[in-house]
């Protein structure tokens, strides 16, 4: 995890490497080792998919009979994919539009916004598929990847996205419509053994999360799950020690800068017991442990949650740093 500015900004934050490497390791054992292996004669990929794959009645020609549903399926099904373009492109979507929503809304919120968003699709696709004759097990994380789309479409609606194969900049709002629009299309009129169903349910699902969770105390469990202390982010005696200039000079060092009429100073002084740092902003002294309050609630609830005067302190340390 990397910070510029005391804002998150990551490749892969941790919700998001985390689900990834999960299915990519359920991916590898299931089709790369599992099916080498059978019980009673049958492959122990298809006891899998028995088993954590949704299913939504029962199939008498299966080749385990009683196929029935699980209520830990309409997790476990959000894990399992049917070959490697499935969950390359889950994968992809999730990473494309999920990373800035973590760093925006923190770990807890963004993973039971992923997680639910699925559930809400596979309770869809439950509904829906006997309506469409619908036997086949359903596997993928499609449903929960539709949540996060139509999550990222509505906060940040004018963001320009390229879509495939034209790359032409499209507004976000307008790539997400088009997206569910062709999804509702097909659900209706093609039998193509998608669940896109499923894919309307995760995204229908991550609309009422967005405008109800905060209300209704939906993301309190997993905030509290992530709220512990985080490592430090931004070392001052890491900062100074870098910084030859400093260790010619003597014991006490300190500087005060006055931009847009802003009192700002930092000073540090070391004894043989121990180093303290002071950081001044118009008569108000910042703490390193004051910092490091800010930055657990942002990896525990995002940087919106910040008040007014803790980003003020941020931004103005970010700048002058």
């Amino acid at each position: 995890m990397s910070y510029y500015g005391f804002r998150r900004f990551s490749l892969f934050p941790p919700v998001i490497k985390t689900i990834m490497l999960i299915n990519v390791v359920i991916f590898i054992v299931q089709h790369l080792m599992l099916s080498v292996f059978t019980i009673g004669g049958v492959p122990f990929d298809r006891i899998i998919i028995h088993y954590f794959a949704l299913q939504p009645f029962f199939d008498g020609s299966d080749i385990i009979p009683n196929n029935a549903f699980y209520f830990w399926q309409l997790l476990t099904y959000q894990f399992l994919h049917a070959n490697f373009w499935h969950i390359f492109f889950n994968m992809f979507v999730l990473w494309m539009f999920g990373t800035e929503l973590e760093d925006e809304w923190g770990q807890g919120k963004f993973l039971a916004f992923y997680i639910l968003s699925g559930i809400g699709a596979g309770i869809t696709h439950l509904i829906v598929s006997p309506m469409l004759g619908t036997i086949a097990p359903t596997v993928g994380a499609s449903g929960a990847v539709y949540g996060i789309l139509l999550a990222f479409g509505l906060s940040y609606p004018d963001r320009p996205i390229y879509m495939f194969p034209f790359f032409i900049p499209i507004k976000a709002k307008i790539f997400v419509i088009v997206m569910i629009a062709i999804e509702l299309i097909f659900g209706f009129s093609v039998n193509d053994q998608i669940a896109r169903f499923a894919h309307l349910g995760g995204a229908a699902t991550g609309f009422l999360l967005l405008k109800f969770g905060d209300k209704l105390g939906i993301y309190a469990v997993a905030e509290k799950l992530f709220k512990r202390k985080a490592p430090k982010r931004y070392d001052f005696d890491d900062y100074y020690s870098q910084r030859t200039r400093f260790e010619r000079e003597p014991k006490i060092y300190s500087f005060t800068k006055n931009p847009d009429n802003l009192n700002y100073t930092i000073y540090k002084e070391e004894t043989p017991a121990s180093t303290k740092i002071v950081i001044t902003i118009n008569g108000e002294n910042i703490t390193q442990s004051q910092i490091d309050e800010i930055l657990d609630k942002i990896s525990a609830s995002g940087y919106q949650s910040l008040t007014d005067r803790e980003k003020h302190i941020l931004i103005e340390l970010s700048k002058k740093l």
